[in-house]
């Protein structure tokens, strides 16, 4: 077991010296995917895995730091989601409540300077987690060192649909003028407002698909799908990511 310890670490400096000097996504979403999955093959209950996928978070966002990714967007419930079973949203809404505390007193929130955001339908939640949501939200507005967007009760469908609304209400009061319709103006009302589309997109867990995740964001993002359950996910893991994006060449289209 000490010797795995000792190839492990080994590797993962090897990875490190390879990536740390190469371009780098400025942005960077992930979808975390596979905390159930993790928490039955541990024969645990469901609900669990959740608390395994919270904790790996932090550890994400440390890693992330580490290499000056200066924007993180966790896709961490969607509004299909709410079809689940009761125990199960309030868990993950429980998760929620106190993670959002918990980054209101963590020190190295407020060491990095990290702008926290939490986007998606807020209105779906409760008057409780969204007074945590301001509290988060007032507390880190100011910092422009790192951001965090947190996707919570998120589709990108919705995100579109309601960004359509918002310029048909600035129609009607004539404040926009149909013709002057283009991408940058559905851009500034979605609700990545102000931020450049993510480079990179990673989907943990097996599937290879979106699920609605940043759909318009997402249109040049460099996709990687690994089989790793999101609890499971190693700072090896990410580090062969980041050095799978570095050998791609990025187009744009061109």
């Amino acid at each position: 077991m000490k010797a795995q310890s000792l190839i492990y670490k080994l590797y993962e400096k090897i990875l490190w010296r390879q990536i740390k000097s190469g371009p780098k996504p400025h942005h960077i979403g992930v979808i975390l995917d596979g905390n159930r999955r993790f928490a039955k093959g541990k024969g645990l209950d469901a609900t669990e895995g959740h608390l395994f996928g919270a904790k790996k978070v932090e550890e994400l966002l440390r890693w992330c730091w580490r290499l000056n990714i200066k924007i993180v967007t966790l896709y961490a419930f969607s509004t299909e989601n709410f079809n689940r079973s009761d125990k199960e949203v309030k868990t993950l809404m429980e998760l929620l409540k106190k993670k959002l505390q918990d980054f209101q007193n963590e020190p190295l929130i407020h060491k990095n300077q990290v702008k926290i955001r939490v986007i998606g339908r807020l209105e779906y939640l409760s008057a409780e987690i969204n007074d945590e949501i301001r509290k988060v939200e007032a507390l880190t507005r100011d910092y422009n060192n790192f951001q965090l967007n947190i996707a919570v009760s998120y589709g990108g469908r919705a995100e579109i649909v309601d960004a359509v609304k918002k310029i048909a209400r600035k129609i009607e009061t004539g404040e926009l003028v149909t013709d002057e319709i283009d991408e940058e103006t559905i851009a500034q009302h979605l609700y990545t407002v102000g931020m450049p589309d993510p480079d990179l997109i990673i989907r943990t867990s097996g599937e290879e698909r979106l699920s609605g995740f940043l759909l318009w964001q997402s249109a040049y993002s460099e996709l990687y799908f690994t089989e790793i359950y999101w609890p499971a996910f190693r700072i090896i893991d990410f580090w062969r990511t980041i050095r799978i994006y570095q050998q791609r060449e990025r187009r744009f289209g061109k």
